[in-house]
């Protein structure tokens, strides 16, 4: 019981999270790997994923409410990225994910860098590409992500927001209801892939699935009210956040 609580509290504040900017992973996979240190690590990714597909659909379905999307990058992104999550998975027991984390630290700062130091990132649509361009764009990115998703996994929901942000000219709001949607893909690929191997612990996934619910949708809520740049401050937050794992991860564990 005591187990279960803490995953719940951990549920409820990485789906708080993931639904604003995305990165709840970065909390809720760390917390589940501490707390159950007795399962193999494949079959805790696995559970995992329960929880975030559900915390990801109700923030989904939250901002379709509000945020007209674009059907053809939407379908593009999600697609290419549910293939590419289904390939991540399978690798992930099978290479060392610890070679990537360097590089994907760099990036992070970089990014962090590059939104702090300018102002309208992503607080205003910027020009509008071609929308072939933007499928073609959605496709390369989401194959790229989606494995990520699939490999590695925490971080994947800000990753998707600085795509639909930098490369397809979404604001904040546009890029977060977006990347909702991807994400649901890449969640339901991933577990796909784990439940069929037998890697999912169905008694502690469902308790998280309804905390990660519930925080996901007073998250989307908060998002929605507050606006744009509300939204680019939690992005650096977390982003920060995202630097000090990753750091901890290639320079300390």
């Amino acid at each position: 019981m005591q187990e279960i609580i803490l995953l719940c509290i951990a549920a409820f504040s990485a789906g708080f999270i993931d639904a604003i900017v995305g990165g709840g992973g970065l909390l809720q996979t760390p917390a589940t790997l501490l707390i159950l240190p007795q399962y193999p690590v494949a079959t805790l990714l696995g559970t995992v994923k329960i929880p975030s597909l559900a915390g990801t659909a109700v923030a989904a379905v939250k901002y379709a409410k509000q945020v007209k999307f674009n059907i053809a990058v939407l379908t593009a992104c999600t697609i290419s990225a549910f293939i590419a999550a289904l390939g991540g998975a399978f690798l992930v027991s099978r290479i060392n994910n610890q070679h990537i984390k360097p590089i994907i630290l760099v990036v992070l700062m970089l990014v962090a860098v590059y939104t702090y130091f300018n102002k309208q990132f992503g607080v205003q649509r910027h020009k509008q590409q071609t929308l072939k361009r933007q499928i073609l764009l959605a496709l390369l990115f989401g194959l790229v992500i989606g494995f990520y998703d699939g490999l590695i996994g925490p971080g994947t929901g800000s990753f998707l927001i600085l795509v639909f942000i930098g490369a397809l000219g979404f604001d904040f709001i546009g890029a977060s209801a977006h990347a909702k949607m991807v994400n649901v893909g890449t969640n339901l690929a991933a577990l796909i892939y784990f439940s069929a191997t037998g890697h999912v612990l169905f008694q502690y996934a469902i308790p998280m699935a309804v905390f990660n619910m519930l925080g996901s949708f007073l998250g989307a809520r908060l998002a929605l009210l507050k606006g744009n740049k509300f939204i680019r401050i939690f992005f650096l937050v977390v982003v920060f956040g995202t630097i000090l794992r990753f750091a901890y991860d290639v320079f300390w564990k």
